[in-house]
């Protein structure tokens, strides 16, 4: 299901904010820096990174799976339960 333009601009900004902050922590290992400088900067990236996958479940949710449901497809309940495994 095609996403609204302002939804995916927003995505897209996160995911490069992300790439900065890996790139960041690539630097910090390159230079030897402290690590606990580091870690710090490694566990920021992997929130960053979650609360992209949240925004996208939340968006598939109100999206697609309400379709597919309302279509009959109660398949989609089962493969929503795996995702929100995979993103714990």
């Amino acid at each position: 299901m095609p996403r609204d333009p302002a939804e995916k601009q927003a995505l897209i900004r996160r995911l490069h904010r992300i790439v900065g902050q890996l790139e960041g922590i690539e630097r910090m290992i390159e230079e030897d820096r402290y690590c606990g400088d580091i870690l710090n900067q490694t566990a920021a990236a992997q929130k960053a990174l979650q609360s992209v996958g949240c925004l996208l479940l939340d968006s598939h949710m109100h999206s697609c799976v309400t379709t597919r449901i309302r279509e009959g497809d109660d398949a989609v309940i089962d493969e929503l339960s795996a995702l929100m495994r995979k993103l714990k």
